[in-house]
C-alpha cells in the first residue's frame, strides 16, 4: 500500500511527461490527414486558435483539479462534490477502453521499426504487406504484447523513476527527429507545393466542419477528457507554475503536430504528384503510403527507421500516460500497490486488446454497429465518451464548483493572466461546442451524415 503520493521532481519533469502524454499517434498520423482533408493551412490555423483558447482552458481545468485534490479522476471528483463522482468514473472508463486498442496500433509501429532496422523497407512498400501483417494471428498479437510490455515496465517503476526519466529522454529525441525528417521532407524536389498547401490558409475552404474537425482532434491530441491530465496534475508540486506549464505543454503538442504535417504532407505530395486524396487515408497513410515514399528515396531504410522510431516514441509516451491513469485509479480506489496494479492492468489490456488485434484477420467478419473492434472502441471512446466527460466537466467547473476555485489553485504561484478567458470559455463557449461535436461525431460514426 502506498502511503505517500508520488510526484514529479519539478516543472521540467511535469511538462515533459504531460507533453509526452499529449504527443502521440494523434499528432503523427491523424493530424496530417485531417489537415489535408480540411484544407491544409486553414485547418492548421483553426487548430492553433482553438488550442490556445479552448484547449488551454480545458487542460488548465483538469490539471488544477488534479493538483487541488491530489487524486486521480475518480477520487478527485468525489472529493470536490460526491454528487459528481460519476464524471470521474466515466473518465476512468475512457483510458481503459483506449489503452488496449491504442497498444495494438503501437504494436504495428514496433513491427515496422523492426522491419526498417533489419533493412527490409522495400518489402514494407508492397501493397499487400500491411494487410497481410494485420490479417495474421500470431504476429499482430506478439507485437501488441511487446509494446504493451514496454509500457508496463516504465509505469512499474513509478512517476519520477519511470515516467519522468523516460519522458526526459524521449521528448527531446522526438523533437530532434521530427525536425530532421520535416526538413528533409520539405527540401525534396517538388515538395514545395505540399509545403505551401499545408502552411497557407485558404479561407474559401473554411467551414463549420473545419472547426468541428479541429475541435475533435484537440481532444484526441491533447489527452483531454480521459483523466490523464487530472492524474498528472495530482503529481504536480504546489510550487510549479501551472499556467506557464500548460502553455509549454501546448507548444510541445502543437509543434510536434505541425512538424508531423511538414514531414508527411510534402513527401506524399511528391510521391502522389500533388494528389490530395492520397493524404486522406488514415492509418493507411502511415503504414501503406509512407513506406512507398521511403522506398523511392535514397537512404529510405534509414529515414524509414528514423520515422518509425519517432512514431514509437510518440506512441509510448501516450500509452504510458494512459496506463498510469488506469493504474493510479486502481491504487487510489482499491489501495493496491503499484506492482500489483501494473500486472493486473497489463493482463486486462492484453485480453481486451486481442479482439482489436484480430479484428482485421480471423475476426474481421464480426462487426459492432457496422464497425470492426478497433474502430468501434475508437468511436466509443473518442466520439461518445470523451465529449460527454468534457461537457460534464465544464458544467461542473462552471456552475457547481465555480471557476474561482480552480483560479485560486492556479494562482498559488502568481497571477493567472488568462483567468477571464478561462472562466468565459469553461462556462459559455466550451459546453456549446462540445455538444455540437458529440452530436455530429455520433451521427457521422453511425453513418447517418458525412461531416
Amino acid at each position: 500500500m502506498e502511503t505517500k503520493r508520488s510526484s514529479f521532481s519539478g516543472k521540467i519533469g511535469f511538462v515533459l511527461a504531460a507533453a509526452g502524454s499529449a504527443v502521440g499517434l494523434g499528432n503523427i498520423w491523424r493530424f496530417p490527414y485531417l489537415a489535408a482533408q480540411y484544407g491544409g493551412g486553414i485547418f492548421l490555423l483553426t487548430y492553433i486558435i482553438l488550442a490556445l483558447t479552448f484547449g488551454f482552458a480545458l487542460m488548465t481545468a483538469e490539471i488544477a483539479i488534479g493538483r487541488k485534490t491530489g487524486l486521480s479522476a475518480v477520487g478527485a471528483f468525489r472529493a470536490l462534490d460526491k454528487r459528481f463522482s460519476f464524471i470521474g468514473y466515466l473518465g476512468a472508463i475512457i483510458p481503459m477502453i483506449i489503452l488496449p486498442y491504442y497498444s495494438v496500433i503501437g504494436g504495428w509501429v514496433t513491427k515496422y521499426l523492426a522491419v526498417y532496422l533489419s533493412g527490409q523497407g522495400h518489402a514494407a512498400a508492397d501493397d499487400a504487406f500491411f494487410g497481410d501483417f494485420i490479417g495474421g494471428v500470431g504476429e499482430p498479437i506478439l507485437w501488441f504484447a511487446v509494446f504493451m510490455g514496454a509500457t508496463a515496465i516504465v509505469v512499474f517503476f513509478g512517476v519520477e523513476k519511470g515516467i519522468e526519466k523516460v519522458s526526459k529522454v524521449m521528448m527531446p529525441v522526438l523533437v530532434v527527429l521530427s525536425l530532421i525528417i520535416a526538413v528533409y521532407s520539405a527540401c525534396m524536389p517538388g515538395a514545395w507545393e505540399g509545403v505551401l498547401y499545408y502552411i497557407t490558409p485558404d479561407f474559401s475552404k473554411f467551414s463549420f466542419t473545419t472547426v468541428l474537425a479541429a475541435m475533435g482532434q484537440l481532444f484526441y491530441s491533447m489527452s483531454l477528457a480521459m483523466g490523464i491530465m487530472i492524474t498528472y496534475g495530482s503529481y504536480m508540486k504546489k510550487d510549479v507554475n501551472l499556467e506557464s506549464s500548460v502553455k509549454q505543454i501546448e507548444i510541445f503538442d502543437t509543434g510536434i503536430a505541425f512538424l508531423a504535417g511538414l514531414m508527411i504532407i510534402p513527401a506524399v505530395f511528391v510521391f502522389s504528384g500533388g494528389n490530395e486524396e492520397a493524404l486522406g487515408k488514415g492509418p493507411g497513410l502511415m503504414f501503406v503510403t509512407l513506406p512507398k515514399v521511403f522506398d523511392s528515396m535514397p537512404g529510405g531504410n534509414i529515414l524509414g527507421a528514423a520515422f518509425f522510431l519517432l512514431v514509437l516514441f510518440a506512441a509510448l509516451t501516450s500509452s504510458i500516460s494512459l496506463m498510469e491513469t488506469v493504474v493510479s485509479i486502481f491504487c487510489d480506489k482499491f489501495k493496491w500497490n503499484r506492482s500489483f496494479s501494473c500486472i493486473f492492468v497489463f493482463l486486462f489490456c492484453i485480453l481486451l486488446g486481442i479482439p482489436s488485434s484480430l479484428g482485421n484477420g480471423i475476426w474481421a467478419d464480426i462487426k459492432i454497429i457496422g464497425m470492426d473492434f478497433l474502430s468501434f472502441f475508437d468511436f466509443l471512446s473518442n466520439s461518445v465518451l470523451m465529449p460527454i466527460v468534457a461537457f460534464c466537466t465544464c458544467i461542473f467547473v462552471g456552475y457547481v464548483l465555480k471557476p474561482s476555485a480552480l483560479i485560486e489553485e492556479v494562482e498559488l504561484t502568481g497571477t493567472f493572466k488568462k483567468k477571464k478567458m478561462f472562466s468565459f470559455i469553461i462556462k459559455y463557449i466550451a459546453p456549446i461546442f462540445i455538444l455540437l461535436i458529440l452530436g455530429f461525431s455520433v451521427l457521422e460514426g453511425m453513418g447517418v451524415i458525412k461531416v
